[in-house]
């Protein structure tokens, strides 16, 4: 969101918000449709407007107005650009604390299996849902797309994690006709290993070298998988 508050504006009393945190670090991707691993739910307060002492707020002192950037604290929580910490509460924090672990790609409102896929290089998904109805409820409802700090990267192509199957990550495939992402370097387990090396529109654009279909999501849905070397 665009939306700024101007410095003359008058503020509403602050009214703490309870948040419902959900992370999802991983995904199961089915041959023919996605398969989400059960997501472990977080309790979080969140604040907006002024100081308020019964509210918790770990960004320390306030920057100075700068360019625009991140959406300021308040307006959307975990907006674009935003940072978070991470354990067992995720608070929003100021992207320079020594707190802050995770920084927000993308952030969508409803549920991610209506909305938007999450970019390329995300770690994992943040679920935000604020307790109640009514506007501001509305305005916080929904997930964040989420990219670690430091490394490591479970997002990026082959290290084996994060939300989304995209090209250049490996699968093993089960009789059951699901694959599950695995690290292109683990050479542990049994099942074949297979190589999502293009992404198409349609089964039939795949080469015709594909050894495994992967569903994929997006405007190119099909993944044309082969099988790893040595397997």
């Amino acid at each position: 969101m665009d939306e700024r508050t101007s410095p003359r504006a008058r503020r509403r009393p602050p009214v703490p918000l309870r948040v419902r945190v959900g992370v999802r670090f991983g995904v199961r991707v089915g041959v023919l449709a996605a398969v989400a691993l059960p997501i472990a739910a977080l309790l979080l307060t969140a604040c907006r407007g002024g100081p308020d002492p019964a509210a918790v707020d770990d960004r320390g002192p306030a920057p100075a107005p700068a360019s625009p950037g991140p959406s300021p604290y308040g307006v959307v929580f975990l907006g674009p650009g935003d940072c978070s910490s991470r354990g067992p509460e995720i608070r929003e924090v100021f992207c320079r604390s020594e707190k802050a672990e995770a920084t927000v790609l993308a952030r969508h409102l409803g549920a991610l299996s209506s909305g938007p896929p999450c970019p390329d290089g995300t770690d994992f998904v943040l679920h935000v849902s604020e307790t109640g109805t009514g506007a501001r409820s509305r305005l916080t409802t929904g997930y964040a797309c989420m990219r670690n700090l430091e490394p490591p990267h479970p997002g990026d192509p082959g290290r084996g994690g994060g939300p989304l199957t995209v090209v250049g990550d490996c699968v093993t495939a089960s009789r059951a006709g699901e694959v599950t992402e695995t690290a292109c370097t683990d050479t542990g387990g049994r099942a074949p290993r297979y190589r999502v090396e293009s992404a198409v529109q349609r089964r039939a654009q795949c080469p015709a070298t594909t050894d495994l279909f992967v569903a994929l999501g997006g405007d190119r849905p099909v993944g044309c998988a082969r099988r790893s070397p040595g397997e």
